[in-house]
């Protein structure tokens, strides 16, 4: 059965379940579990995107504010003094000014309809629109299997069709995931009573899974530990005052277990980003890394001239393998308080032909302000389950998930009986 044919039957049978059980819809709660959702990379794009809105796929965002889509209609407006009209408007896009919190309704001037400002970052364009109430939907789960069908009232704000573009075909909105009341997550742990916390384990083909509101997680097959009680490591979440996604702090960086030597001694940015495909570090950091790399593959062929965006490029059927991948140096970030992102060849080196893979790496360009030192993209944490737990103000990890033979693509995706 392909992918395509396998999202159809699960849409049909969520139809007929709703169709059968009306106090799960009347409801809209999974009592407390926590919701599962499948994750598809769009080769096209490499973004990721999650069929919760009728079915339609939204594309994940780690840093989007806001739950956005395009509206019918006759769709409802919340008014402008309602608290989450000014949620909406805690965060605005880049070179979007903050002309008020709405407008005057055109069929009674004396009510104001709460706008917000939808932003698609794959385009760099933004909007203004309704604020107004959508019915998304996923699946309660114990961690093994989905149980059983949860549609829930979501915050969210229109968008016109125009802001579609560069999004993966067929999506039809952004699902925010940052640390603001109006994210997904935040949303979920409201409507579903369970913790403001939520997993990602992004696939590198096949479909992954998000998990909004805990664990835990048992990937197949059966028998395996519950993924995040045994957590590679830990480290805090911190707050950037003009953005709401999520950073960690990073003591230095090693290169086949030996430190990097950095121009900057202070404690380096990361942020976590779905928005972009590989990782993206700091003009100085980044002559670092790949120096220290190409020093530490010296004695491997290289591809000559390399594969763009990337700038060390090998000849990959010299390069040997192991259970994390080709077999090169490893990378660490060696974050605060002691524990180590690792970056093994499963997730360093992008294969870019049959005979070729690069260092999936890139340099930031016209990066304003004070950016951060590097971010993660989506590349790097393929296979990997990240947990982002907003009320601990904690990033767990699992790391490579090659290293327990296993892969994001193993949940169970089969409702339970």
């Amino acid at each position: 059965m392909s992918r395509a044919e396998s999202h159809l039957l699960l849409a049909v049978s969520l139809c007929v379940f709703l169709a059968l059980s009306p106090c799960a819809l009347a409801s809209g709660n999974g009592n407390g579990k926590p919701l599962v959702t499948a994750i598809t990379k769009d080769a096209a794009t490499s973004l990721y995107t999650v069929p919760i809105k009728d079915g339609h796929p939204l594309v994940l965002d780690l840093s989007g504010a806001l739950v956005w889509t395009a509206c019918d209609a006759s769709h409802p407006t919340l008014e402008c003094h309602h608290h989450f009209c000014m949620h909406a408007h805690s965060y605005h896009p880049p070179d979007c000014p903050h002309n008020g919190y709405g407008r005057a309704d055109v069929e009674d001037p004396f009510r104001c309809k709460c706008t917000a400002h939808p932003y698609n970052p794959f385009s760099g364009e933004s909007a203004t629109a309704d604020l107004t109430r959508t019915r998304l939907s996923a699946n309660a789960t114990d961690g093994k299997n989905p149980l059983y069908p949860v549609s829930f009232t979501a915050v969210t704000s229109c968008a016109p069709d125009s802001l579609l573009a560069k999004l993966p075909a067929g999506a039809v909105g952004v699902a925010g995931l940052a640390r603001t009341r109006l994210a997904l997550q935040a949303q979920v742990a409201r409507s579903q009573k369970v913790a403001n916390k939520f997993a990602l384990c992004l696939p590198s083909g096949g479909d992954g899974m998000a998990i909004f509101g805990g664990g835990p997680l048992f990937l197949i097959p059966p028998g395996r530990p519950d993924v995040t009680a045994n957590l590679d490591g830990e480290t805090p979440l911190h707050r950037n005052k003009d953005l709401p996604g999520y950073f960690i702090s990073a003591t230095k960086i090693a290169v086949n277990q030996e430190q990097v030597h950095l121009y900057s001694q202070e404690p380096l940015v990361v942020e976590l980003s779905s928005r972009i495909p590989y990782t993206m570090l700091r003009p100085d950091v980044y002559r670092a890394v790949i120096d220290a790399f190409d020093m530490a593959t010296a004695g491997r062929k290289r591809v000559t001239p390399p594969v763009a965006p990337f700038e060390l490029c090998y000849d990959s059927r010299e390069l040997g393998s192991t259970r994390l991948g080709y077999a090169v140096p490893q990378i660490d970030l060696v974050l605060e308080r002691g524990k180590n992102w690792t970056v093994f060849g499963g997730n360093s080196m992008a294969q870019v032909s049959d005979n070729t893979a690069c260092l999936a790496l890139v340099k930031m360009k016209g990066e304003k302000g004070n950016p951060p030192a590097v971010v993660i993209g989506g590349f790097q944490m393929e296979n990997n389950l990240v947990v982002f737990d907003d009320e601990k103000a904690r990033l767990g990890f699992s790391g490579l998930l090659w290293g327990r033979q296993t892969t994001c693509s193993n949940f169970n995706f089969t409702l339970a009986a």
